[in-house]
């Protein structure tokens, strides 16, 4: 069993920058895939960002591509988002998910993909 933990939201400026941070627990978290979701409010959710365990494969969102960056540390447990250059548009819920598999999936931008979740961290940007 894993259990995600998302910190580090938060209101920023638009052009700002926020660096969000999943711990996880459970010693599972070094083998899988993991990825960022975000929701905005009345929206579904929508697929950010996501990484293999070995750190060597990423794949982003075109909306965040060039201003944010996925990375992770298997030693620490934690998998982090860099995002700069916000926009009011990147205002929304944002939570962590993982797979038991280190590869991506086909479809790695689908929810269905991860098999554990977190509860989610608000970021706000303003304009």
């Amino acid at each position: 069993q894993v259990q995600l933990v998302e910190s580090g939201g938060g209101l920023v400026q638009a052009g700002g920058s926020l660096r969000l941070s999943c711990a996880a627990s459970g010693r599972t978290f070094s083998n899988g895939a993991m990825a960022w979701f975000r929701q905005a409010p009345g929206q579904e959710r929508e697929f950010v960002a996501a990484i293999t365990r070995s750190g060597g494969s990423t794949k982003y969102a075109d909306s965040v591509k060039g201003r944010f960056t996925i990375s992770r540390d298997n030693a620490e447990n934690t998998v982090d988002l860099q995002m700069n250059s916000l926009k009011p548009e990147d205002t929304a819920v944002y939570s962590c998910a993982g797979r038991r598999s280190p590869i991506l999936g086909i479809n790695p931008d689908i929810a269905t993909e991860y098999d554990y979740w977190g509860q989610g961290t608000q970021v706000t940007v303003s304009s």
